[in-house]
């Protein structure tokens, strides 16, 4: 365990590429599954999509940042949006374990987006639907929402401890 946190103070820049490596992996796997195996998103499948890209993008760049106070702002922005991920991917589960009484056949992200002005559309996103509670695929008993979640929470504890770690002065 000493070796993993002293990991995170010495070589962050690592620490990073590997999150955004999880990150692409994770971001690719979702594509399979849309792609390949037909199984279509729903909104806060999208919404967690675009908070792994950020996760990515912001982990990515920091990796190859040499300034420790550059790095430490992508680390925060990078924590923010894990957070926000875990919290959409959260509230996705729990459509899944109490799903709604009466179900709606949800529009799609973009369709929203194009169709309502966006302090609508926004609601709607989160709020979810009939589509946001159906369970399409498991592993080890856990759904993507579920396993979306646990990866986020880790990103969250990722970012914590590198800030935590930071170099300071």
């Amino acid at each position: 365990m000493a070796a993993l946190l002293h990991l995170f103070s010495t070589q962050p820049r690592r620490v990073l590429g590997l999150v955004a490596l999880a990150c692409v992996a994770m971001l690719a796997y979702g594509l399979y599954l849309q792609h390949v195996e037909g199984l279509e998103p729903c909104p806060m499948c999208i919404v967690q999509r675009y908070a792994m890209i950020l996760v990515a993008l912001l982990a990515g760049v920091g990796a190859f940042v040499s300034r420790p106070g550059t790095r430490n702002a992508l680390v925060l922005g990078a924590g923010a949006f894990a957070v926000f991920g875990a919290f959409t991917a959260a509230r996705q589960s729990w459509l899944q374990w109490f799903p709604p009484e009466v179900l709606t056949c949800g529009r799609d992200f973009y369709g929203m987006i194009e169709s309502f002005p966006l302090k609508r559309a926004v609601p709607m996103i989160f709020r979810g639907s009939g589509d946001c509670s159906v369970i399409d695929w498991t592993f080890l008993g856990l759904s993507i929402a579920n396993w979306s979640f646990l990866v986020f929470v880790a990103f969250t504890a990722t970012a914590a401890l590198l800030w935590w770690r930071r170099p300071r002065g």
